[in-house]
């Protein structure tokens, strides 16, 4: 046994490295190679932080800006659904009346025809202005032509035949129009 742990003792003096050359050399590479791969994936971590961080707030824009534009325009739906009755009612306006009985219904419609235009008006949706105004394709539909005049320029409103709104900057319901050509 004796030869067996001097063999080992023996084998064990062969192979260690002195401790100031060969090893230290070594480490210190080891350790730069270490911190250089440790830099680079903080690097690689800081680097998905900061993106994870600006899509979060970009999520955060976007569902603020579509929250805004869905209360900005929360009314269009209705506002279209309501305004062939707003015609009816000003065609119903339109209407002579001779008798007492009449002219109190007539006047009874006026009154719902207001209280209906007061109330889109608070929404924000307003009418189109038309008559006299230069025609403008995204605000009016021209159905008809005539022609121009010394009175009536090119490209010029003559006649409004069904009334256009539109709620805040986008149309509802284009001005349907007569131009001059």
């Amino acid at each position: 046994m004796k030869e067996n742990q001097e063999e080992l003792d023996q084998e064990l003096n062969d192979t260690q490295v002195d401790p100031e050359t060969e090893e230290v050399e070594v480490s210190e590479e080891e350790e730069v190679n270490e911190l250089a791969n440790l830099q680079a994936e903080f690097d690689e971590m800081e680097d998905k932080f900061l993106r994870a961080r600006a899509e979060i707030a970009n999520m955060a824009n976007r569902g603020k800006n579509e929250r805004e534009q869905l209360q900005k325009y929360r009314s269009q739906d209705l506002a279209k659904k309501l305004l062939p009755s707003i015609d009816n009612l000003e065609r119903a306006l339109a209407t002579e009346v001779s008798d007492e009985q009449g002219a109190s219904l007539k006047k009874g419609v006026e009154m719902v025809l207001e209280s209906l235009k007061h109330a889109l008006k608070e929404e924000g949706i307003e009418k189109i202005p038309a008559k006299g105004e230069p025609f403008d394709p995204t605000l009016h539909q021209a159905v008809q032509t005539v022609p121009a005049t010394d009175d009536l320029p090119a490209d010029t409103i003559v006649e409004v035949l069904q009334e256009g709104y539109k709620l805040h900057d986008r149309v509802l319901r284009p001005t349907m129009v007569i131009v001059a050509q």
